[in-house]
């Protein structure tokens, strides 16, 4: 990490040297290990590791970025010139330039975020570990009698940002993942599932058999799934199409939507938008998050800010750029020259699944969805779902082939109850939760 970031800092002074007026330098080094099994074979084994360096250079109030993976001394100098050069015939904008970053000391190893097991695991078991995952599923139920596959990455990242602010600052960060595809045989139909679980190390991951048994499942839950009937009804989402939803809601509070019009959540800062069961934060200082770091693409601090607080909204998320275009400060959201999620989250409520489940009289449980259509402006939401008919408290039977149909304020605001499922494994996660009424287009 420390070469990395005298690198990173020596394209700056290049780039400075160059005629910039101001610069940054990201050099990130990623190790990157990747099997998938098919039936009983390896159908594609993958390892390698890439360096690349990306430049950010700021002319007379013009901005250029561009990136190489040339990182000689020689490649690095005539990179920054060229850099130099590109942002000179780019148009000026008075939003652009630094943050103004202060000093910046540490690793980021209080949030945990490396575990020394993703290294340390040999390459044999891992490749082990996605045969047991196809094997598993397969074994399920003899009605498994495909896959699309299962699968077992791991990531190694360094990352390290010098700018001319004299902000210096690196950090190293870890991730897993496993899943498993099945796919399942129902008559002149087949059914397909996914689950996975992803986190920083393998001593924290779910285990092989609790994976390839829960996809396994999900697909032969499905067999005898029929179309259910058009109705207004309570809709549970679970835990990973919640995920989902709250995506789009992430999106109409990127402040780069807002800026350009297109969220349903402009002008409504300070309004009770939510019922009072919605409580989201965005938190990129939560310890093993895997949207965790200490800093963001532009080396401000990341933090923990309330976005909903008890269905009443607080705050958009911002970069610097458009914190500056819209009058406010950066929230540490800056990634990849854009506004990212770090930890975005609804708060998880005190009930089971199952017992939001159980005080459902008559609903839908949805187990996936299908397709993408969210109107951004004005929050319309519509998908093609598949998942659980609830009667009196209990799962009744499997539908597929239907569409469900709100509108997002109306579903925030619709928000009844909030499971204890929250599990951090993604930058947008969710528990499962059920919104009291909402369309859904069967027969």
């Amino acid at each position: 990490m420390a070469d990395s970031i005298e690198l990173a800092a020596g394209a700056v002074e290049t780039a400075l040297a160059s005629g910039a007026g101001e610069a940054e330098a990201t050099l990130t080094v990623v190790e990157r290990f990747s099997v998938e099994a098919r039936d009983r074979e390896v159908a594609t084994l993958e390892q390698s590791t890439g360096r690349s360096l990306t430049l950010r250079v700021f002319v007379d109030g013009k901005k250029a970025t561009l990136a190489t993976s040339d990182l000689s001394f020689d490649g690095l100098r005539t990179f920054a010139r060229e850099t130099v050069e590109a942002a000179r015939h780019v148009a000026t904008d008075p939003y652009a330039g630094l943050p103004e970053s202060p000093a910046f000391s540490g690793d980021g190893s209080a949030l945990e975020m490396y575990a020394a097991d993703v290294r340390g695991r040999p390459n044999e078991a891992k490749i082990d570990d996605a045969l047991a995952l196809e094997a598993l599923a397969r074994a399920y139920d003899p009605r498994i009698v495909n896959s699309g596959g299962s699968h077992v990455v791991d990531v190694v990242a360094t990352l390290a940002l010098a700018n001319s602010n004299g902000f210096h600052g690196t950090y190293r960060g870890t991730q897993v993942t496993r899943d498993s595809a099945p796919i399942a045989q129902d008559g002149a139909s087949k059914r397909s599932a996914h689950y996975g679980s992803a986190a920083r190390g393998y001593a924290s991951v779910e285990a092989v058999d609790s994976i390839a048994r829960t996809a396994a499942r999900r697909a032969i839950d499905m067999c005898g799934a029929r179309k259910p009937q058009t109705m207004r009804c309570p809709v549970i989402f679970e835990r990973d199409i919640a995920a989902l939803v709250l995506s789009d809601v992430f999106s109409a509070l990127n402040a780069a939507n807002v800026a350009v019009g297109n969220s349903f959540l402009i002008g409504k800062v300070g309004h009770k938008i939510g019922s009072g069961l919605v409580t989201i934060f965005d938190d990129g200082t939560l310890a093993r998050g895997l949207g965790s770091a200490p800093f963001d693409s532009e080396g401000v601090p990341t933090r923990r800010t309330v976005v909903f607080r008890d269905g009443v909204l607080e705050t958009f998320l911002y970069d610097t750029y458009y914190g500056r275009k819209l009058g406010a400060a950066s929230t540490g959201n800056a990634s990849s020259g854009g506004v990212g999620p770090t930890n975005f989250y609804l708060q998880a409520g005190p009930a089971s699944l199952a017992a939001l489940i159980e005080s459902t009289a008559r609903g839908v449980l949805i187990a996936d969805t299908i397709g993408f259509s969210t109107e951004s402006v004005t929050g319309t939401y519509s998908r093609g779902a598949r998942g659980f008919m609830i009667e009196n408290g209990e799962l009744s039977y499997p539908i597929d082939e239907f569409t469900i149909a709100g509108n997002l304020v109306e579903m925030l605001a619709g928000i009844d109850a909030v499971a204890n499922d929250l599990r951090f494994d993604g930058s947008v996660v969710s528990p499962s939760f059920r919104v009291a009424e909402m369309t859904v287009s069967g027969t």
